[in-house]
């Protein structure tokens, strides 16, 4: 299956239109520093429960600094079986 980018304009649509959850892979003093609200810090401490409580069709928006490391995230959640991954473009820089 093909990585799915979005932008942040059109994440910003879907969380509003959908139920779909944002998450934000960057550190924690980052994450603590500031992020989009409601967003859900994933961190590998939390990502065995993330995996096993989260619905698999549940649009997922995965953001991180810039745009990359998200994507490999992105990668890694379809390969768990999640349906719909996005990997948003620009991350927490290009949104703020």
């Amino acid at each position: 299956m093909s990585l799915k980018r979005i932008t942040s304009h059109q994440a910003k649509e879907k969380l509003s239109n959908s139920n779909a959850i944002l998450v934000d892979i960057r550190d924690e003093e980052s994450f603590r520093s500031g992020h989009i609200e409601g967003a859900t810090h994933l961190t590998q401490e939390n990502l065995p429960l993330f995996l096993t409580s989260s619905s698999k069709t549940t649009p997922i928006l995965v953001m991180c600094y810039h745009g990359n490391s998200s994507q490999m995230v992105a990668r890694f959640l379809t390969e768990q079986g999640f349906e719909d991954v996005y990997s948003v473009d620009g991350g927490y820089e290009g949104w703020v």
